[in-house]
């Protein structure tokens, strides 16, 4: 872990420095895994990070969880010391009660029900004619 002292902090950027939390790719072929890292605005998203804050398995398991893990004392820490959150990080974090939720989580989450319903009720028609 790296720690940044006060005076590399005033001479990056002019004086700012803008620390982001984000997902960072785990290279590996066909198996997306993601860790929630800060990191410095101007890096790569797979580049170099300043620490890891928790991890994201955005596939499924065999119970149809995707699991997600967090350090909330670390994460509490980097948003006091003013670092921003990415959407999808802030998405995350919304539902893991951390944040409020994101308005596109609720959006979202609105679409699918909505689509989901017409197929249900096409399903209970069919069923009741037979």
């Amino acid at each position: 872990m790296v720690h940044l002292s006060s005076h590399l902090l005033k001479n990056y950027h002019r004086g700012h420095v803008v620390i982001r939390m984000a997902l960072a790719g785990h290279r590996q072929a066909n198996r997306p895994f993601f860790r929630i890292v800060a990191a410095h605005n101007k890096r790569a998203r797979d580049g170099k990070y300043i620490e890891q804050l928790g991890t994201y398995d955005p596939l499924p398991n065999i119970y149809n969880e995707k699991l997600v893990s967090f350090d909330y004392e670390r994460i509490k820490y980097w948003i006091g010391c003013g670092a921003h959150t990415t959407k999808p990080v802030d998405k995350l974090l919304g539902l893991a009660g951390f944040f409020p939720l994101h308005p596109m989580t609720i959006t979202e989450a609105e679409r699918r029900r909505a689509q989901i319903k017409p197929t249900e009720e096409a399903t209970k028609t069919e069923e009741c004619e037979e």
